[in-house]
Protein backbone atom coordinates (compact mmCIF):
# COMPACT_ATOMS: atom_id res chain seq x y z
CA UNK A 1 0.00 0.00 0.00
CA UNK A 2 2.79 2.34 0.92
CA UNK A 3 4.62 1.46 -2.28
CA UNK A 4 1.50 2.26 -4.32
CA UNK A 5 1.12 5.59 -2.53
CA UNK A 6 4.75 6.43 -3.21
CA UNK A 7 4.33 5.53 -6.88
CA UNK A 8 1.20 7.66 -7.17
CA UNK A 9 2.89 10.61 -5.48
CA UNK A 10 5.90 10.31 -7.79
CA UNK A 11 3.67 10.14 -10.85
CA UNK A 12 1.69 13.17 -9.68
CA UNK A 13 4.91 15.08 -9.03
CA UNK A 14 6.22 14.17 -12.48
CA UNK A 15 3.02 15.33 -14.18
CA UNK A 16 3.04 18.54 -12.14
CA UNK A 17 6.67 19.27 -13.04
CA UNK A 18 5.92 18.57 -16.70
CA UNK A 19 2.96 20.96 -16.66
CA UNK A 20 5.17 23.62 -15.07
CA UNK A 21 7.73 23.16 -17.84
CA UNK A 22 5.06 23.63 -20.51
CA UNK A 23 3.62 26.67 -18.72
CA UNK A 24 7.10 28.21 -18.61
CA UNK A 25 7.12 28.22 -22.42
CA UNK A 26 3.63 29.75 -22.58
CA UNK A 27 4.55 32.51 -20.11
CA UNK A 28 7.79 33.36 -21.87
CA UNK A 29 6.06 33.55 -25.26
CA UNK A 30 3.48 35.91 -23.74
CA UNK A 31 6.26 38.05 -22.25
CA UNK A 32 8.13 38.14 -25.56
CA UNK A 33 4.92 39.14 -27.33
CA UNK A 34 4.36 42.03 -24.94
CA UNK A 35 7.92 43.27 -25.42
CA UNK A 36 7.68 42.95 -29.22
CA UNK A 37 4.42 44.91 -29.27
CA UNK A 38 5.91 47.68 -27.14
CA UNK A 39 9.06 47.84 -29.28
CA UNK A 40 7.02 48.33 -32.45
CA UNK A 41 4.88 51.04 -30.85
CA UNK A 42 7.85 52.87 -29.38
CA UNK A 43 10.05 52.63 -32.48
CA UNK A 44 7.39 54.25 -34.67
CA UNK A 45 6.60 56.85 -31.99
CA UNK A 46 10.32 57.67 -31.78
CA UNK A 47 10.47 58.05 -35.56
CA UNK A 48 7.39 60.25 -35.80
CA UNK A 49 8.45 62.47 -32.86
CA UNK A 50 12.19 62.45 -33.42
CA UNK A 51 12.69 60.98 -29.94
CA UNK A 52 16.31 59.81 -29.73
CA UNK A 53 16.02 58.61 -26.11
CA UNK A 54 13.04 56.41 -26.93
CA UNK A 55 14.83 54.98 -29.97
CA UNK A 56 17.77 53.98 -27.75
CA UNK A 57 15.37 52.25 -25.35
CA UNK A 58 13.98 50.18 -28.24
CA UNK A 59 17.48 49.22 -29.34
CA UNK A 60 18.32 48.10 -25.78
CA UNK A 61 15.08 46.11 -25.44
CA UNK A 62 16.12 43.98 -28.41
CA UNK A 63 18.70 42.28 -26.17
CA UNK A 64 15.89 41.24 -23.82
CA UNK A 65 14.04 39.53 -26.68
CA UNK A 66 17.23 37.81 -27.83
CA UNK A 67 17.77 36.41 -24.33
CA UNK A 68 14.14 35.26 -24.04
CA UNK A 69 14.34 33.40 -27.35
CA UNK A 70 17.49 31.64 -26.17
CA UNK A 71 15.82 30.63 -22.88
CA UNK A 72 12.80 29.22 -24.72
CA UNK A 73 14.98 27.23 -27.10
CA UNK A 74 17.07 25.77 -24.29
CA UNK A 75 14.01 24.92 -22.19
CA UNK A 76 12.22 23.32 -25.15
CA UNK A 77 15.20 21.08 -25.93
CA UNK A 78 15.45 20.08 -22.27
CA UNK A 79 11.74 19.20 -22.09
CA UNK A 80 11.96 17.07 -25.22
CA UNK A 81 15.03 15.24 -23.87
CA UNK A 82 13.53 14.62 -20.41
CA UNK A 83 9.84 14.07 -21.17
CA UNK A 84 9.80 12.66 -24.71
CA UNK A 85 6.45 14.39 -25.39
CA UNK A 86 4.03 13.10 -28.00
CA UNK A 87 1.30 14.56 -30.23
CA UNK A 88 -0.20 17.84 -28.99
CA UNK A 89 2.48 18.49 -26.37
CA UNK A 90 5.25 18.03 -28.93
CA UNK A 91 3.50 20.43 -31.33
CA UNK A 92 3.21 22.95 -28.51
CA UNK A 93 6.90 22.73 -27.71
CA UNK A 94 8.09 22.90 -31.33
CA UNK A 95 5.58 25.70 -31.94
CA UNK A 96 7.00 27.71 -29.05
CA UNK A 97 10.45 27.57 -30.66
CA UNK A 98 9.06 28.79 -33.97
CA UNK A 99 6.98 31.57 -32.41
CA UNK A 100 9.90 32.75 -30.28
CA UNK A 101 12.03 33.00 -33.42
CA UNK A 102 9.37 35.10 -35.17
CA UNK A 103 8.98 37.40 -32.15
CA UNK A 104 12.74 37.84 -31.99
CA UNK A 105 12.68 38.91 -35.64
CA UNK A 106 9.86 41.37 -34.88
CA UNK A 107 12.21 42.88 -32.30
CA UNK A 108 14.94 43.12 -34.94
CA UNK A 109 12.57 44.94 -37.31
CA UNK A 110 11.58 47.40 -34.55
CA UNK A 111 15.25 47.95 -33.73
CA UNK A 112 15.94 48.70 -37.40
CA UNK A 113 13.24 51.39 -37.33
CA UNK A 114 14.65 52.85 -34.12
CA UNK A 115 18.10 53.08 -35.68
CA UNK A 116 16.66 55.33 -38.40
CA UNK A 117 15.47 57.94 -35.89
CA UNK A 118 18.84 59.66 -35.54
CA UNK A 119 19.43 59.45 -39.29
CA UNK A 120 16.26 61.37 -40.16
CA UNK A 121 16.38 63.74 -37.18
CA UNK A 122 16.16 67.34 -38.40
CA UNK A 123 15.21 66.36 -41.95
CA UNK A 124 12.02 67.60 -43.53
CA UNK A 125 9.65 64.62 -43.68
CA UNK A 126 6.41 64.67 -45.70
CA UNK A 127 3.71 64.63 -43.00
CA UNK A 128 1.30 62.66 -45.16
CA UNK A 129 3.83 59.86 -45.58
CA UNK A 130 4.77 59.83 -41.91
CA UNK A 131 1.06 59.45 -41.08
CA UNK A 132 0.85 56.64 -43.63
CA UNK A 133 3.78 54.93 -41.90
CA UNK A 134 2.02 55.33 -38.56
CA UNK A 135 -1.15 53.77 -39.99
CA UNK A 136 0.82 50.86 -41.42
CA UNK A 137 2.35 50.28 -37.98
CA UNK A 138 -1.11 50.33 -36.36
CA UNK A 139 -2.27 47.56 -38.69
CA UNK A 140 0.84 45.48 -38.02
CA UNK A 141 0.45 46.00 -34.28
CA UNK A 142 -3.21 44.95 -34.39
CA UNK A 143 -2.24 41.83 -36.31
CA UNK A 144 0.50 41.05 -33.78
CA UNK A 145 -1.85 41.52 -30.81
CA UNK A 146 -4.52 39.32 -32.39
CA UNK A 147 -2.14 36.51 -33.24
CA UNK A 148 -0.85 36.47 -29.66
CA UNK A 149 -4.48 36.23 -28.53
CA UNK A 150 -4.89 33.31 -30.94
CA UNK A 151 -1.86 31.63 -29.37
CA UNK A 152 -3.19 32.22 -25.86
CA UNK A 153 -6.63 30.79 -26.72
CA UNK A 154 -5.27 28.17 -29.18
CA UNK A 155 -7.90 29.37 -31.68
CA UNK A 156 -7.38 27.92 -35.18
CA UNK A 157 -10.27 30.04 -36.48
CA UNK A 158 -8.64 33.30 -35.39
CA UNK A 159 -5.25 32.13 -36.67
CA UNK A 160 -6.73 31.33 -40.08
CA UNK A 161 -8.51 34.70 -40.19
CA UNK A 162 -5.27 36.56 -39.46
CA UNK A 163 -3.44 34.68 -42.20
CA UNK A 164 -6.15 35.63 -44.70
CA UNK A 165 -5.74 39.34 -43.85
CA UNK A 166 -2.02 39.42 -44.63
CA UNK A 167 -2.75 41.19 -47.92
CA UNK A 168 -4.13 44.29 -46.13
CA UNK A 169 -0.72 45.31 -44.84
CA UNK A 170 0.91 44.44 -48.15
CA UNK A 171 -1.53 46.63 -50.09
CA UNK A 172 -0.96 49.67 -47.84
CA UNK A 173 2.79 49.13 -47.93
CA UNK A 174 2.75 49.01 -51.74
CA UNK A 175 0.74 52.26 -51.88
CA UNK A 176 3.13 53.95 -49.43
CA UNK A 177 6.13 52.68 -51.39
CA UNK A 178 4.82 54.29 -54.59
CA UNK A 179 4.12 57.58 -52.83
CA UNK A 180 7.62 57.68 -51.41
CA UNK A 181 9.08 57.10 -54.87
CA UNK A 182 6.93 59.91 -56.25
CA UNK A 183 8.22 62.34 -53.60
CA UNK A 184 11.80 61.36 -54.40
CA UNK A 185 11.30 61.92 -58.12
CA UNK A 186 9.58 65.27 -57.60
CA UNK A 187 12.40 66.75 -55.50
CA UNK A 188 15.88 65.25 -55.09
CA UNK A 189 16.08 66.90 -51.66
CA UNK A 190 13.49 64.36 -50.48
CA UNK A 191 15.58 61.35 -51.46
CA UNK A 192 17.51 60.82 -48.21
CA UNK A 193 14.55 61.20 -45.84
CA UNK A 194 12.22 59.16 -48.06
CA UNK A 195 14.78 56.38 -48.40
CA UNK A 196 14.93 56.07 -44.61
CA UNK A 197 11.11 56.06 -44.42
CA UNK A 198 10.99 53.43 -47.16
CA UNK A 199 13.23 51.09 -45.18
CA UNK A 200 11.09 51.68 -42.09
CA UNK A 201 7.93 50.86 -44.05
CA UNK A 202 9.50 47.63 -45.32
CA UNK A 203 10.44 46.61 -41.78
CA UNK A 204 6.84 47.18 -40.65
CA UNK A 205 5.56 45.12 -43.59
CA UNK A 206 7.95 42.34 -42.55
CA UNK A 207 6.53 42.45 -39.02
CA UNK A 208 3.15 41.67 -40.61
CA UNK A 209 4.76 38.67 -42.31
CA UNK A 210 6.11 37.40 -39.00
CA UNK A 211 2.66 37.79 -37.41
CA UNK A 212 1.30 35.66 -40.26
CA UNK A 213 4.02 33.07 -39.64
CA UNK A 214 2.90 32.90 -36.00
CA UNK A 215 -0.73 32.47 -37.12
CA UNK A 216 0.29 29.48 -39.22
CA UNK A 217 2.17 27.99 -36.25
CA UNK A 218 -0.82 28.51 -33.94
CA UNK A 219 -3.06 26.74 -36.43
CA UNK A 220 -0.61 23.81 -36.55
CA UNK A 221 -0.37 23.65 -32.75
CA UNK A 222 -4.16 23.62 -32.43
CA UNK A 223 -5.06 21.22 -35.23
CA UNK A 224 -1.97 19.21 -36.14
CA UNK A 225 -2.49 20.34 -39.75
CA UNK A 226 -0.89 23.00 -41.88
CA UNK A 227 -2.98 25.81 -43.36
CA UNK A 228 -3.60 24.98 -47.00
CA UNK A 229 -2.98 27.21 -50.01
CA UNK A 230 -0.44 29.98 -50.32
CA UNK A 231 -1.06 33.06 -48.23
CA UNK A 232 -2.35 36.18 -50.02
CA UNK A 233 0.43 38.44 -51.29
CA UNK A 234 -0.05 41.85 -52.87
CA UNK A 235 3.41 43.28 -52.20
CA UNK A 236 4.89 44.25 -55.56
CA UNK A 237 7.99 45.90 -54.14
CA UNK A 238 10.26 42.91 -53.55
CA UNK A 239 13.25 44.82 -54.93
CA UNK A 240 13.51 46.72 -51.63
CA UNK A 241 14.25 44.52 -48.62
CA UNK A 242 14.28 45.11 -44.90
CA UNK A 243 17.62 45.39 -43.23
CA UNK A 244 18.86 42.20 -41.62
CA UNK A 245 20.51 43.03 -38.32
Amino acid sequence: MNENNSSNQLAAHTVSAYDEDLQFLVRRIAEMGGIAERMLEESVAALVNGDAALSQKVISDDLVLDDAERQIGEKAVLIIAKRQPMAADLRDIIGSIRIAADLERVGDMAKNIAKRVLAVHGMAQPKKLVRGLDHLAELALTQLKEVLDAYSSRSPELASSIRQRDDEIDAIYTSLFRELLTYMMEDPRNITACTHLLFCAKNIERIGDHATNIAETVYYISTGSQLSNERPKDDETTSVGAEEE
